[in-house]
């Protein structure tokens, strides 16, 4: 995998990883200078339990606070995981390479003026109020552990910007999409987007993620961010139909354990 690629627009991945911290707000943070240590013990989002540096120029003392970061990823019982974006300093991330890290999966961030969006004048689903039901959607339409069910609530309850649960549901099969959005002054993060496995390719996500854009235009967000997967290619196709552009990529790197 190549290393994040650098861009001349810093100050809007400054401003998106900060909207990007409130939208999915992780239940530890703490500061090492410009560098974030962030840690959700009941929940294993890489993106809650990982390591970021968000100036280029913070490279003092690198070795030992790293270590001193891995001491805190310690004491949660979960493995240090550092986020590669292009507010990375480069001595860190040449560092890592040299003591044996990987980078893997790369995520691209896109963003997308919702001006030039046509979406219909009135909303074809409305957002829902109910928490609960909405973290059993997720859970079934993503397969995972229902036992994740307490983690994932807690994550939702505490984002402090106005948010937008979005289900679709069918009678007979529950629900068939869901998607949340999160409307920070004039920017709307789409946090999550899943479609049942059976129904995708008919459109469903389109609809339901419409619905989730125009309701934060109406409110008064101007842009529309999100984080994709660089090898979801279905992901990708849907984003890139509604005029989505990448803004930057990051990824993240790992130590494996010595044998």
């Amino acid at each position: 995998m190549q290393s994040v690629l650098p861009t001349n627009n810093l100050p809007l991945v400054r401003r998106l990883e900060a909207v990007g911290f409130r939208a999915w707000p992780a239940a530890s943070v703490q500061y090492d200078g410009s560098w974030q240590i962030r840690l959700t013990g009941g929940h294993p989002s890489k993106r809650l339990n990982c390591l970021v540096a968000l100036d280029p120029s913070d490279s003092r003392d690198i070795a030992i606070r790293v270590e001193k970061a891995a001491r805190k990823f310690e004491s949660y019982g979960r493995p240090m995981i550092f986020r590669e974006t292009p507010l990375a300093p480069r001595p860190l991330v040449e560092m890592l390479e040299a003591d044996g890290w990987e980078r893997f999966e790369e995520v691209i961030v896109k963003t997308l003026d919702l001006s030039q969006l046509e979406l219909p004048d009135t909303l074809d689903h409305l957002p829902s109020h109910d928490v609960g039901r909405f973290v059993d959607a997720c859970l079934r339409l993503e397969s995972d552990d229902p036992v994740m069910k307490p983690a994932l609530a807690e994550i939702l309850t505490a984002i402090k910007p106005p948010t937008g649960l979005f289900l679709i549901e069918e009678p007979n099969d529950g629900p068939v999409a869901a998607t949340l959005c999160v409307q920070d002054n004039d920017l709307a993060g789409i946090m999550l987007l899943a479609v049942a496995e059976e129904c995708r390719g008919r459109g469903i996500g389109l609809e339901i993620l419409s619905s989730a854009l125009r309701w934060a235009r109406m409110r008064g967000a101007r842009t529309a961010w999100l984080q994709v997967l660089a090898d979801n290619t279905a992901a990708l196709s849907l984003y890139d139909k509604l005029g989505f552009q990448e803004a930057y990529r990051y990824c993240y790197w790992r130590k494996e354990p010595k044998p």
